[in-house]
């Protein structure tokens, strides 16, 4: 397509853009202006691309020169925003309006949008001649789908980017259970992960928030299907999901499928007695889960040992989650972390049957804000001087182990959990959980990022580590069981 050029200082612009276009993506891929590649060796370069920016924006604004007009009609409505722009700035962002220009027959352009979408037209406009952009949580979406659609890549990434970023931001009713749709929608796979687990690690949270009741059929039943949900015990997700049916009124099917999700074997017998008299939901839906009920009441009442033989201890229904509850760990806030090594003591359930209800594990937990491999420590010469070894080499460890071992340890295996909280946009929330399975030498990647020795640290709330350790114990088969 060629362009006709306007004369006197309009001209002189429009070469700016062009000079500014070239600079910007030099100064990308480089990673910084490189002198050499523009200008002789010694050289200093003066930079007045905010002049450009400046006169960019007041160019839009005044309307000045502009060679089109667009018309932003809003969908089903008689509303039209009117914006005086540039085919020149509009082609060279956008292969989309490139197109669009080409083809036109008139000096206007008329272009349909959906109502959130229209409403943000003039700033997504704003950025194609200004390289920057002002966002609010409840703009994001529909600023996306207009860079989607008229292939603004750098402002697509941008707003991703920024949703990721932005998640654990307060808002009225709740934005990260609707960012999770759209990004299913658009096939974002990196912005649907980033939301599920966050979903997923502060749902007690989600629960109490406007935002679970908008939770889809299909994120319920992948959250449920979860086993790194953490919340305070299964009977508190067996509430919220109550609670989610009769907001919701789903199909039968979709509320069969939810309840079979839920772990009735992590919920105690006395309050199993009183769901299945007192839960209207329960009540109607009885047949469908009388099974897992069954299953429930067996655990608790037998032997771990015992049941292995004739049933698969291995499946989901019998596998904890992340509970918050006393009876599966606690909380542990260490105040000045990189100071020194601190220790704590905590009693967990020995299992969650309620075979072992009365049975408790006494647990140690070590934390080393500079810990070293033996490769690393400080050893003796033969002249009786130390090696000392480079304290930047240590890094934050942490060590969970028994107090004592008992026969009863047989058949369980204990998964340790490590929750690491944060303050986010003025939000605590979970910023980091650490798995260690059985052997706590696994904890190699224990705040491996975590720059502790920073008041402004994230890993950080006030100066504080605040940490929730959680002991999952996991009944294996010692025996192959009986079909």
């Amino acid at each position: 397509m060629a362009f006709i050029f306007p004369g006197g200082i309009l001209s002189q612009l429009y070469l700016g853009i062009l000079f500014g276009a070239f600079c910007f993506q030099t100064m990308t891929v480089s990673g910084g202006p490189n002198p050499d590649s523009m200008l002789e060796s010694g050289a200093t370069v003066i930079n007045h691309s905010m002049i450009l920016v400046q006169r960019l924006e007041a160019l839009l604004v005044q309307g000045n020169g502009s060679d089109v007009t667009l018309r932003v009609q809003t969908l089903h409505s008689d509303e039209v925003k009117v914006i005086a722009a540039h085919a020149l700035v509009l082609s060279l962002q956008s292969e989309v309006f490139e197109g669009l220009l080409h083809s036109r027959n008139s000096s206007s352009l008329t272009l349909r949008e959906p109502m959130d979408c229209a409403a943000v037209f003039d700033k997504f406009i704003r950025y194609l001649y200004c390289g920057e952009i002002a966002v609010q949580l409840e703009q994001a979406i529909p600023l996306h789908k207009l860079a989607s659609k008229y292939r603004v890549t750098a402002l697509q990434t941008g707003l991703s980017l920024y949703m990721t970023q932005h998640l654990a931001s307060d808002s009225t009713n709740g934005h990260v259970v609707s960012w999770y749709h759209y990004a299913m929608q658009t096939g974002d796979v990196a912005l649907r992960d980033s939301c599920l687990q966050f979903l997923s690690w502060n749902l007690s949270s989600v629960f109490h928030s406007g935002e679970w009741g908008s939770v889809s059929d299909d994120l319920l039943l992948s959250l449920l299907q979860r086993s790194d949900l953490i919340l305070q015990s299964e009977l508190e997700l067996f509430e919220a999901l109550e609670a989610w049916i009769g907001q919701n009124q789903p199909g039968g099917l979709t509320i069969e499928n939810s309840l079979r999700a839920v772990r009735y074997a992590m919920i105690s017998p006395q309050q199993l007695f009183r769901l299945q008299k007192q839960s209207p939901v329960l009540l109607k839906y009885h047949e469908s889960v009388r099974d897992l009920l069954y299953m429930a009441f067996q655990f608790h009442s037998a032997s771990p040992l015992q049941l292995a033989k004739y049933f698969d201890v291995n499946c989901s229904l019998f596998t904890p989650r992340n509970y918050l509850s006393a009876a599966w760990g606690s909380p542990w806030i260490i105040n000045n972390p990189t100071r020194d090594d601190r220790s704590t003591s905590f009693q967990t359930q020995l299992g969650p049957s309620g075979h072992d209800a009365s049975k408790k594990v006494t647990w140690n937990a070590l934390f080393s804000p500079r810990w070293l491999p033996v490769s690393l420590r400080p050893v003796y010469t033969e002249h009786g001087a130390i090696q000392a070894a480079r304290s930047d080499n240590g890094h934050p460890r942490i060590i969970v182990t028994p107090a004592t071992s008992s026969a009863d340890f047989a058949g369980v295996s204990f998964q340790k959990t490590v929750i690491v909280a944060a303050r986010q946009q003025g939000k605590v929330v979970v910023r980091h959980v650490y798995n260690f399975h059985q052997s706590t030498e696994e904890t190699g990647d224990f705040l491996a990022e975590a720059d502790l020795q920073k008041r402004a640290s994230e890993y950080l709330i006030d100066s504080s580590l605040y940490m929730h350790i959680v002991v999952k114990p996991i009944y294996h088969s010692l025996i192959k069981a009986k079909k």
